[in-house]
């Protein structure tokens, strides 16, 4: 890979992941073709990962940790080992690969992704290898006998990702896309805030990302429900850590546990279960460029 100052599927991510003692071979056209990795020294709270036009890829005030999970589609917790500085320190990365990579399917790994691959393991030297460990979860499930869904999970009716790709089509000079969501409804996409998501166009492997996140516990997708779907639904968060306020609880509204079995028919069951998790056998510090 060539420097320049540029900048939530398994088989994909099984078939490109590097494992101890091995090269990475990543196929031609899911590398950058240039990057640029330097360690940010501003600081500030902003940080994110974005694809944009042109096979451009940019990363600011990134953790490598964080990096990493982006390029394996990895949940924090999915990630072990590795030097204190993974979480410590942040990076700008600015990349650029040959042509411009199509929209993937949500859930599944893209040429972003892969591109990342290369990228760490070239600059950062990193080499992970995959195990199974038991690990506490919880397992989203139809909260009924029958298996029907609540009233308020829908399947969805719109083909978001033929939307993703006509907006990717008109970032290049093709007809313009009207956007399908409004600040009151989403239609393609997931918005979570404290004590809200809104869900569109995805499948539900996509919620447990969320749910993840929100009871800081694994959380498995076992309904079966195949396909796309919808819904919004409200409910009291949990207690935030020491030093974030938020709006006392509504009496009128339940727990996130409550909401999901009575507006969406579904229900967390905790359980023990081998669950794999990526180890990382060796990282350094790149040099920058």
């Amino acid at each position: 890979m060539k420097c320049a100052c540029l900048v939530a599927g398994t088989a994909a991510i099984l078939s490109t992941v590097l494992l101890a003692g091995q090269a990475p071979v990543p196929p031609a056209e899911t590398v950058f073709d240039v990057a640029s990795v330097k360690l940010n020294r501003d600081g500030g709270p902003v940080a994110g990962l974005r694809r944009l036009p042109g096979g451009r890829f940019e990363a600011t005030n990134i953790q490598l940790a964080t990096l990493i999970s982006f390029a394996y589609q990895l949940q924090s917790f999915e990630l072990v080992g590795g030097p204190s500085w993974l979480m410590d320190d942040r990076w700008n990365i600015l990349a650029k690969m040959a042509g411009d990579p199509p929209a993937a399917p949500p859930g599944t790994i893209d040429a972003n992704a892969i591109a990342t691959q290369a990228l760490l393991a070239e600059r950062f030297k990193l080499v992970v290898h995959r195990e199974t460990r038991e690990t506490d979860v919880y397992q989203l499930v139809r909260a009924t006998r029958e298996g029907r869904t609540g009233k308020g999970l829908l399947p969805s009716a719109v083909d978001c990702l033929a939307i993703q790709r006509a907006t990717d089509e008109a970032s290049r000079g093709g007809p313009p896309v009207p956007n399908p969501n409004t600040p009151d409804r989403l239609t393609c996409g997931m918005r979570v805030s404290a004590g809200r998501i809104q869900f569109g166009g995805r499948p539900l492997s996509i919620l447990t990302n969320a749910l993840t996140a929100i009871t800081q516990r694994r959380v498995v997708d076992r309904t079966g429900l195949a396909g796309d779907w919808q819904f919004d639904i409200s409910f009291n968060p949990p207690a935030p850590p020491p030093g974030i306020d938020l709006p006392p609880p509504d009496p009128s509204t339940g727990s996130l546990f409550t909401v999901l079995q009575e507006e969406l028919g579904l229900k967390l069951e905790t359980a023990r279960i081998p669950m794999p998790v990526m180890v990382i056998d060796r990282v350094e510090r790149p040099v920058e460029d």
